[in-house]
């Protein structure tokens, strides 16, 4: 080949560079872990959100399997399902393979965290038995630590603290805040949610915190600083839209979440028909930016996404 077919080739290779980087779609280069109907079945799947390219992960037809996680190193996934008859936690491989039981308990246990703590690797989950605890174990099985009573406690990247859903004196709950072993628990939310778990998550730099939040009948997301400061309102759908729960990109470009235009699970006849129908439009998959703008729907995450508003999980 001569040197100007050399060049030419080279100009092409280029020109086919920069076309398809402008054909590619804001999420390119993103995975997430998400649960899907789109079996039959609750199962856990790992979507690439640019092209709509789904792998189903969790393969147990009969069970429900939800609320996936990754592992620090994206190598291996913790999630729930209830397969064997028991709500429960369980590891597999980030390719769907060697899938065993993390732990045996008759609490139902839910919503997974997993990251890099001062005392190791550790999982944190909730459970749910005559009262809502919280709880973390390592990666193995082994040493399981009790965290005490609150809902959907989350890790931050850092390791140092969890954020969680807890119960305030005057009732109704709010977003808190505990070091990893449980220790220092405090506020961090001053006012009082009556609608139900604020769903609360980290920024990848462990600064912020996004969490949902009602606002006349809208559940919305707001950000603020793990010392309370800073908080700001992040979505203004308003109407009767629920937005819960959210996720940080690992590049803190976008945060995703459901949204649904009824909080069905406040009425137990409409929350059955839904649960039964499964309609198709009812938990799609959304990302807004940090500053709030760029608010859209994930077109490929738009239908077969399972009713319970698993958040997205973004690959590390």
């Amino acid at each position: 080949m001569n040197c100007v077919s050399k060049m030419g080739l080279r100009v092409w290779i280029a020109l086919l560079s920069i076309v398809c980087g402008l054909q590619a779609g804001p999420l390119a280069g993103h995975r997430m872990l998400v649960t899907s109907v789109r079996t039959g079945d609750t199962e856990v799947f790992l979507a690439n959100p640019d092209t709509g390219d789904m792998t189903n992960l969790s393969r147990s037809p009969g069970s429900e399997d939800r609320y996936p996680c990754w592992s620090p190193d994206a190598k291996r996934i913790c999630f729930m399902s209830d397969r064997q008859h028991a709500t429960n936690l369980w590891i597999m491989n980030s390719d769907g393979t060697r899938v065993r039981r993390l732990l045996e308990s008759r609490a139902v246990c839910y919503m997974p965290s997993w990251q890099r703590t001062p005392g190791g690797e550790r999982i944190v989950f909730g459970m749910h038995g005559t009262k809502p605890e919280m709880a973390s174990i390592r990666p193995d099985g082994t040493g399981l630590l009790m965290l005490g009573e609150g809902h959907d406690p989350t890790l931050s990247p850092d390791g140092k603290w969890i954020v969680y859903t807890g119960h305030p004196p005057e009732g109704g709950v709010t977003v808190y805040l505990m070091r990893w072993d449980g220790s220092e628990k405090r506020r961090v939310v001053n006012e009082t949610s009556r609608v139900g778990a604020t769903f609360p998550n980290w920024s990848p730099d462990s600064k912020q915190i996004v969490y949902s939040f009602p606002v006349g009948d809208a559940l919305e997301l707001f950000l603020i600083g793990p010392d309370g400061r800073g908080q700001r309102q992040l979505t203004r759908f308003g109407g009767n839209s629920v937005c819960t729960p959210a996720a940080w990109s690992p590049d803190g470009a976008w945060i995703s979440f459901r949204k649904t235009d009824e909080r069905y699970w406040s009425n137990p006849e409409r929350m059955k028909i839904v649960y039964a129908t499964k309609p198709a439009d009812k938990r799609p998959v959304w990302v807004i930016r940090p500053d709030g703008s760029e608010g859209q729907v994930v077109e490929s995450l738009r239908y077969q996404m399972a009713i319970d508003g698993s958040r997205a999980s973004w690959k590390p």
